[in-house]
């Protein structure tokens, strides 16, 4: 029997969309991500010796690997179709280097999309392992691995168990402290506005709102005294228009996604995470199951920083936009984007792998998340070959005594591009403003009324997780496949907390860096690791050694730790308490915000004389509609959010208030009722209502779009307010015991049905098929190419 061709990818989902397209000859086989790695428990390379790595199989994969050995041994060629990057580059050196496979029988194949033209032609053109990629992914996981190792232990010794540093990690949480050092440091500046609303004299109709200029130039009224001096100046003195200007403005469309401008404007758009932006992505890039297509890959290759797109895809979003929207709509001839300088560029900018395949024609065969970020994709990639969109533009000058007073308004001419799409902002749009009459220059208006507000200039705005990747990316940080792992992990070592959208240091990210810029200022200095960065791609380049490398920063690490382990001999780094608003409730002392292994939780600071702790709680925009308390976020018994008033546990019968909402508060008061507004919780646009019964905007529950309420739904929030009160009750010394106990009753509840089934399931797990098929199941679910680990 002649033998097939053995390909090796690294998710069962990728294999599928690969097999479909390959046929009989060929077996698809998953790897399930990495094979082997350096080990968990120890640093796992040889420093003294030429940084020689110890690289071991991964705990776990023993199964997988034996099937693909002997799969491998029984096949005439072995084809590796790893991800096309540094990383997908080293998976197929290690499975090579583990599997044994002869060098004859190797054959490396990358796709920057998973389509059938671009697998079948990879196939037939394949290439042998680029050295020179795997040694620059060999010298960052070893720099990772270094810093990681070494850093973490002195962390632990002089801060607390479970921290940790990394070249990159640390780098980002050096960046966010510093942006609330900047917040802390403002010195607001007082600065006045001065309008004008202007009417046309009879019989000419129309009025207008001007806003003051200056003079001869573009002045900042700094005070109220110069806006006095503008309105004495200007009093009873005519108002002449002395410009108008009408002009005609493009604008052009953004260009198509990289990894960096992804993750952004997903966080922005669809409020999404990077990291979950980048599980959805893999999954459109592996392949869907679409009706009447089969499993197709939506997407090109999602970790790229190049704005590159072949003539294939342009010539399809051409002939799409000229039948879907007509040839007005098209530029005439392709646009282009240069790729900044130093990216990698060894993929195409992230676009949908056939234009055709229209979002809402497809959606049923989507989850809600694929089709909300593939509909961001597509029309991101459709509107960069669109044409400009074109604007009327109208500036008038309006002056008197010398002071112009100018008026702007700008109206859409011509859609464009901004038919399919249009880029978000992380600061806010300006106030739309109103139209304007048509005035002649030297014509004549009169003054109806003044308005002068006095403003402050405002701090520096948090980081958001969009613009923290932004200046990463900016400043050489890291590399796209980077971004969304080091975000996760400066949050999930709580070194820095998400209020909102905003990313706030913790008093634990500010001691840490602190001491990583006391005392290992390289590690932390952003220019320094955006050139480490350039070595590694000098390294790619096959233009630098990588044990080279690794040796000229090893030996002024290694300096810097012995002096950091001798001058912090015996000293121990108190992290400061984080304060609250919060009161306690037994001794009245303001509480402060600890951590556990439950958490982050409210604790009193009286301790050991007063024990008492409560959930931590976020407060909402907004005021209690029955007694006028805060609002607070809460968590329901079965992990639901909800929203109570703070009084919900108040010990004083008299002050206490059972008041509980599934609806969202809004910053917003009603504005016939002054009452707080809410609106239905879920993603994206909810537009808000008024709760109050004697309101007229009032909107009774059953028209605010929920589904009918089950018995047990209208349990649960019945008992919702009632659990604040049990929670308040609860001490320090009982609550790991007490957390541990509803743990096992919520498991308890929710598998009781089918606890027979799971212990049976248990015990034949290791030989069962459907427990087989299980576990390839879940592992599906996770991106082919694991997260970096916490060391980067």
């Amino acid at each position: 029997m002649a033998k097939t061709n053995l390909v090796i990818v690294e998710s069962p989902a990728k294999a599928k969309t690969i097999g479909k397209y390959l046929g009989p000859g060929y077996q698809v086989k998953a790897s399930m991500g990495h094979v082997r790695d350096l080990p968990k428990s120890k640093i796992g390379v040889d420093m003294d010796h030429g940084f020689v790595p110890d690289y071991q199989p991964i705990k776990g994969k023993e199964e997988t690997i034996t099937d693909l050995r002997k799969a491998a041994k029984s096949s005439e060629k072995v084809f590796l179709a790893t991800d096309p990057d540094r990383e997908g580059e080293a998976i197929s050196w290690h499975l090579k280097e583990l599997l044994k496979i002869p060098d004859d029988k190797t054959y490396r194949v990358t796709f920057n999309e998973i389509t059938k033209k671009v697998v079948t032609e990879s196939i037939a053109n394949p290439r042998p392992i680029d050295q020179d990629l795997v040694d620059a992914q060999q010298a960052r996981r070893i720099l990772d691995r270094i810093v990681g190792y070494q850093l973490s232990p002195l962390l632990w010794r002089k801060i607390r168990r479970g921290l940790s540093a990394g070249r990159v990690q640390s780098v980002a949480t050096r960046l966010v402290v510093e942006r609330e050092e900047e917040i802390r440091a403002f010195q607001p500046q007082e600065y006045w506005s001065l309008d004008v609303k202007l009417d046309r004299i009879a019989p000419r109709l129309g009025s207008f709102t001007a806003h003051y200029h200056g003079r001869d130039k573009k002045a900042e009224l700094g005070s109220e005294a110069e806006v006095d001096a503008v309105l004495k100046e200007t009093e009873g003195a005519p108002f002449v228009v002395s410009a108008v200007k009408r002009t005609e403005k493009q604008r052009q469309p953004a260009p198509p996604f990289i990894t960096s401008t992804l993750q952004q404007e997903a966080s922005r758009k669809l409020n999404m995470t990077p990291r979950r932006t980048m599980s959805i992505a893999q999954q459109l890039y592996e392949g869907v199951d679409i009706e009447g297509e089969g499993t197709v890959g939506l997407i090109t290759y999602m970790r790229t920083d190049s704005l590159r797109l072949s003539d294939e895809a342009l010539a399809a979003a051409k002939d799409l936009i000229n039948s879907r929207y007509g040839a007005a709509y098209y530029p005439g001839k392709p646009r282009t984007f240069k790729t900044k300088s130093g990216a990698q560029d060894a993929h195409e900018a992230i676009r949908p792998s056939d234009v055709t395949l229209v979002p809402d024609d497809i959606k049923k065969s989507l989850t809600a998340e694929q089709y909300k970020l593939y509909k961001l994709i597509w029309s991101r990639f459709l509107a960069c070959q669109m044409a400009n969109a074109v604007y009327d533009s109208v500036s008038i000058d309006v002056t008197s005594q010398g002071h112009i007073f100018r008026a702007n308004h700008s109206s859409l001419k011509f859609s464009g591009f901004t038919a399919v799409y249009e880029e978000s902002k992380d600061t806010d749009e300006e106030a739309p403003q109103s139209p304007l009459p048509d005035l002649n220059e030297g014509e004549e208006v009169k003054p109806a009324s003044f308005s002068k507000d006095q403003h402050f200039t405002q701090p520096p705005a948090r980081f958001t997780e969009a613009s923290l990747i932004k200046l990463l990316e900016e400043k050489g940080i890291g590399r796209p496949s980077t971004y969304a792992p080091t975000v996760s992990t400066i949050l999930d070592r709580e070194y820095v907390v998400k209020e909102g959208r905003a990313l706030r240091p913790t008093p634990l990210g500010e001691v840490v860096t602190t001491l990583m810029k006391d005392k290992f200022n390289d590690i932390v200095d952003p220019a320094f690791t955006a050139h480490m960065e350039e070595d590694l791609d000098q390294v790619e380049e096959g233009k630098r050694n990588w044990k080279d490398l690794l040796g000229s920063f090893y030996g002024g690490f290694e300096a810097e730790l012995e002096k950091a382990e001798q001058e912090l001999d015996g000293e121990r780094i108190k992290v400061p308490d984080e304060l609250s608003d919060e009161i306690c409730d037994l001794c009245g002392k303001q509480m402060v915000i600890k951590s556990g292994r439950f958490g982050r939780f409210l604790a009193c600071p009286g301790w050991p004389d007063c024990s008492f702790t409560k959930p931590l709680v976020v407060e909402m925009p907004g005021k209690c509609p029955r007694c006028g308390g805060r609002i607070l976020k809460k968590t329901s018994k079965k992990g639901y959010t909800y929203y109570g008033c703070e009084n919900n546990t108040n010990k004083d019968e008299a002050k206490k208030c059972d008041f509980m909402t599934w609806d969202v508060p809004v910053k917003d008061n009603c504005p016939e009722c002054g009452w707080t507004m809410f609106k239905k919780s879920g993603r994206g646009f909810k537009r808000p209502f008024c709760v109050n019964p004697e309101c007229k905007n009032f909107l009774p529950e059953d028209q605010r779009g929920y589904r009918k309420k089950t018995a047990a739904a209208e349990g649960e929030g019945q008992e919702a307010a009632a659990e604040g009160t049990e929670t308040a009750k609860k001490t320090a010394a009982k609550k790991p015991a007490a957390e541990k106990k509803t743990t096992a009753k919520k498991t308890t509840a929710v598998k009781k049905t089918t606890a027979k089934k799971a212990a049976t399931a248990k015990t034949t797990t290791k030989k069962a098929a459907s427990a087989k098929a299980e576990s390839a199941k879940k592992t599906t679910k996770k991106a082919a190419k694991p997260a970096a680990e916490a060391e980067e």
